[in-house]
């Protein structure tokens, strides 16, 4: 038994993805200060029997703005360009007190499921000002405690074409917005789009994630002028792309090139399984494709990816419980991946989505935040197979939800 200094916290009989025995993991003032297989020491412990924990989930991509608005609607709509219109009139009318009631009830769900870390993309144009983003700035105070927030603020319906948007964009850069982000196919000089949202990127020394290249036609593309712009910014490593569904429309010699391209200039991707299923191939009247781009695929060619939620409960997904295991075995399942594939499956809503948003506290490991998630499980290889329950959280070693294990109540003879 190895005798240690003091702990606030020890974890014991805890299983760990990177060890094949139960170990114990001992917290001192919200970090983790060691793994041992037996600790000695007095602190509050926790007995995990042999079950896995992981570090929280890491949701890279999702719009706590404009969630839970489906019974606004009056009816369903399809298209890309219909979700982006209906949510356009209904934005007008949203309030901060309104954003933020909707965005606080997705947020207590992903919290219950296991994230702790999150960055919601919050819209910036002349429609809806800066209310939704001071309501997201009081959720990202609000429920620090829990979960961490990062809001990357954008301009969904163009930036050129709309006036008014890039001076409000500016002002929210200056009041602490931690990413910024863009939409290059809503606006009619996309390059200019880029150019500027990578100028504003350099000046506050942000990170910039895109919503790009979200339709099914191949035969064009705004991911070469990103991968530009990355590449002469020196900018690699900082730059994301969500949806990119037209990756999933290249034939296999054109997808090498470009996976190849994206690799090198060090730009991610982020796939939205729930809203690129629901938006893509619609027209089609048989053999619909799917318009999912291969996330674990794209990962064993050294690109950086996640798996994401994007929306909840709206037009653009009528859908969703803000789970990120959920998501990450949906995303299993339609993206065909086999058994060799569930680790990977994991580590796209865990590991890579913290690489993608540079997280150097993330993980299990001695000096990390104590950020963790207990599934009832014992191997990991199947945690995204079986969907087991989680059952509780801690954020910086303090614990911020519980969930009781099922019980089956057996007829008495």
């Amino acid at each position: 038994m190895i005798t240690q200094t003091a702990f606030d916290l020890i974890f014991r009989n805890a299983r760990l993805r990177s060890s094949p025995l139960p170990v114990d993991i001992g917290v001192k003032v919200g970090r983790i200060a060691a793994i041992e297989p037996r600790l000695a020491c007095e602190a509050v412990e926790v007995d995990l029997e042999g079950r896995l924990a992981l570090p929280g989930f890491v949701d890279t991509h999702i719009h706590l703005d404009k969630a839970c608005i489906l019974e606004r609607c009056g009816h369903i709509h399809g298209t890309l360009g219909d979700a982006i219109r209906t949510v356009s009139a209904m934005k007008r009318d949203f309030t901060t007190d309104d954003v933020y009631a909707r965005g606080a009830k997705v947020l207590e769900r992903a919290i219950v499921h296991g994230t702790t870390r999150m960055r919601t993309h919050v819209e910036i144009d002349p429609r809806i000002g800066l209310r939704s983003f001071e309501a997201i700035k009081a959720l990202k105070r609000d429920y620090a405690w829990a979960i961490d927030l990062s809001l990357c603020v954008f301009p969904q319906e163009g930036l050129t074409n709309d006036p008014g948007a890039d001076e409000l964009l500016v002002e929210a850069l200056r009041d602490g917005a931690d990413a910024i982000g863009g939409c290059p196919y809503t606006d009619t000089d996309p390059s200019a789009h880029l150019a500027r949202i990578f100028d504003l990127a350099q000046e506050f020394d942000l990170d910039v994630d895109l919503h790009l290249d979200f339709d099914l036609d191949p035969s064009w593309s705004h991911l070469d002028e990103v991968i530009r712009q990355t590449e002469r910014r020196n900018y690699g490593g900082r730059v994301a792309i969500g949806h990119a569904t037209k990756l999933s429309a290249m034939p296999p010699d054109r997808l090498k090139a470009t996976t190849a391209q994206l690799a090198k200039a060090g730009v991610a991707v982020t796939v939205l399984p729930a809203t690129d299923l629901y938006l893509m191939g619609r027209e089609a009247t048989h053999n619909a494709p799917r318009g999912l781009t291969l996330a674990h695929k794209l990962a064993g060619d050294s690109v950086v990816c996640s798996v994401a939620t994007n929306n909840v409960l709206n037009p653009f997904t009528p859908f969703g419980d803000a789970s990120l295991l959920r998501m990450a075995n949906f995303y299993a399942n339609t993206a065909h991946a086999s058994v060799s594939d569930f680790d990977t499956c994991l580590d796209l809503v865990t590991e890579l989505p913290a690489r993608l948003m540079n997280l150097g506290d993330y993980g299990i490991a001695v000096g990390k935040l104590a950020d963790l998630v207990v599934l009832d499980i014992k191997d990991s290889r199947f945690a995204v197979a079986e969907l087991p329950d989680i059952l509780m959280g801690f954020k910086n070693g303090r614990q911020t939800f519980e969930r009781a294990p099922a019980k089956l109540l057996r007829p008495r003879n």
